[in-house]
């Protein structure tokens, strides 16, 4: 009974694959919005996100491990 159960909750997550990638456009219609392009045109100026790495990173916040215990045991 489990096997079958298994097999069918595959069989659904392949099955939703394929149609969610376009594959099945013959067989079942394909949603008019399926990419939320308008998300993109809702961004507020998205050229100003820079992603940070190594030293230019911000800084962690105070909330780090050594600062709770040491606030925990006050």
């Amino acid at each position: 009974m489990l096997r079958l159960l298994v097999l069918l909750l595959v069989l659904a997550n392949v099955g939703f694959y394929a149609w969610s990638q376009g594959m099945l456009v013959a067989v079942l219609p394909w949603p008019p919005d399926a990419r939320e392009p308008q998300r993109l045109q809702q961004q507020v100026r998205p050229e100003a996100i820079r992603v940070a790495t190594g030293s230019r990173a911000a800084p962690r916040s105070a909330s780090t491990p050594s600062a709770a215990a040491s606030e925990a045991s006050r």
